[in-house]
């Protein structure tokens, strides 16, 4: 399944691409402009990417999601776990990094930051109840369904 999604570019950056046929997200890059920024240890910084979408529907969100492999070897996270980008914004796509390590992390120009995936959005009629419907689970929750 595809959509058609169009992208700005500004601050020198390249249209987002999929590293591999089964990537499930395109890699997002910094848009430094030939510079770099330097992430101190426990600090945020916010790292613009150069683009801005439109997805052909609004039945769609751009998910950005954390790269495996700047947080297992770097410590370097989404500072808000996951980015949402509803289909209606226009404005350029940044993200948020943290660094989570004791030791000063630098982002040059161009460096993979960041991916970003489309999914599905269902919009919910939301229903007020007095009552749920009973589950076997019921209102059991962090840890009620055991370790294991």
């Amino acid at each position: 399944m595809s959509i058609n999604v169009k992208i700005k570019l500004t601050r020198g950056a390249v249209l987002p691409a999929y590293a591999t046929d089964g990537s499930a997200a395109v890699d997002l890059r910094a848009a430094l402009e030939g510079g770099s920024v330097v992430i101190e240890p426990g600090k945020r910084v916010a790292i613009p990417t150069g683009i801005a979408i439109s997805p052909e529907t609004q039945g769609v969100v751009a998910i950005i999601a954390a790269r495996s492999g700047l947080g297992f070897k770097h410590g370097i996270a989404l500072a808000n776990g996951i980015g949402v980008i509803d289909s209606d914004y226009r404005g350029e796509i940044s993200v948020c990094l943290h660094n989570k390590s004791d030791i000063a992390y630098t982002v040059n120009d161009g460096d993979r930051i960041a991916q970003m995936m489309f999914l599905p959005v269902f919009a919910a009629n939301l229903i007020p109840a007095d009552e749920l419907d009973e589950t076997e689970r019921g209102a059991g929750g962090f840890g009620s369904t055991g370790t294991n």
